[in-house]
C-alpha cells in the first residue's frame, strides 16, 4: 500500500470515528456475502454501523483520537471489524448480541462472527460488562432513586414530629376550653330581636 494510500486510509479513518468514544470489536471470518449483507441490513435499521477496517492504520488513528486500546491488545489480532452508532455502550453491545443471538439467524453467525470486545469511552473493557452497563435511561433512573430515597426519609423525618407537635397542641386546646353550658365558658350570646314596626 502507497504511502499517498495509506494517508487516505488514515484521513478517512479519522472522519469516520472522530467523536466515537463508544466501540464494539468483532471478528467476522467465514461469512460469506449474503449472511455479512444481512447482518449489516440489520443493524443499519438499529443504527449501528460495521466497518472492516486494517487494523496497523487503525491503531494509529485511534491513538490520535484518544481512544486508548494498547498496541498489543488481543482486539488487534487478526481480521478486525468495528461496530458503533447506539446511543451507549450498553445499547450498542445488546443490539449486536440480541442480532447475534437471534434464532433465525444465529446458525448463519455462529463460529463466524466472534466479539472481540468493547471500548467505552475511548477505554477497552470486557464484553460482557459492556452487556450490563447501564444505559442513559437506565443511569438517570438509578440516580434520580438514590437522590429520592433519603429525600423522602428526610422529609418523613421532619413531617412525622411536627405532625405530632400539632396534634398535640389540638388535643390541649381541647381540653383547657369549656364546653358550652359549663362553668366558666363564655355565655352565648341571645339573638337579636328585630325591631318592632
Amino acid at each position: 500500500m502507497s504511502k499517498a494510500i495509506k494517508h487516505m486510509e488514515m484521513a478517512a479513518l479519522r472522519d469516520t470515528f472522530q467523536g466515537v468514544r463508544d466501540l464494539v470489536v468483532l471478528s467476522i471470518k467465514g461469512l460469506n456475502s449474503t449472511a455479512e449483507h444481512g447482518l449489516r441490513a440489520a443493524l443499519r435499521k438499529k443504527n449501528v454501523r460495521l466497518r472492516a477496517i486494517k487494523n496497523s492504520l487503525t491503531r494509529r488513528v485511534f491513538g490520535e483520537l484518544g481512544v486508548h486500546v494498547g498496541d498489543d491488545s488481543p482486539y488487534w489480532a487478526g481480521p478486525t471489524t468495528l461496530a458503533w452508532g447506539a446511543a451507549s455502550i450498553a445499547e450498542l453491545s445488546r443490539t449486536l448480541d440480541a442480532e447475534l443471538r437471534a434464532p433465525k439467524t444465529a446458525p448463519l453467525y455462529r463460529d463466524r462472527v466472534t466479539v472481540k470486545g468493547a471500548v467505552a469511552d475511548g477505554q477497552p473493557v470486557p464484553f460482557d460488562l459492556a452487556l450490563r452497563m447501564p444505559t442513559r435511561e437506565e443511569a438517570i433512573a438509578q440516580i434520580l432513586g438514590m437522590i429520592l430515597g433519603p429525600a423522602s426519609s428526610i422529609a418523613a423525618c421532619l413531617i412525622g414530629p411536627a405532625g405530632q407537635v400539632a396534634s398535640q397542641i389540638e388535643t390541649l386546646t381541647k381540653e383547657k376550653e369549656p364546653a358550652p353550658g359549663e362553668p366558666g365558658a363564655p355565655e352565648a350570646e341571645a339573638p337579636a330581636t328585630p325591631p318592632a314596626g
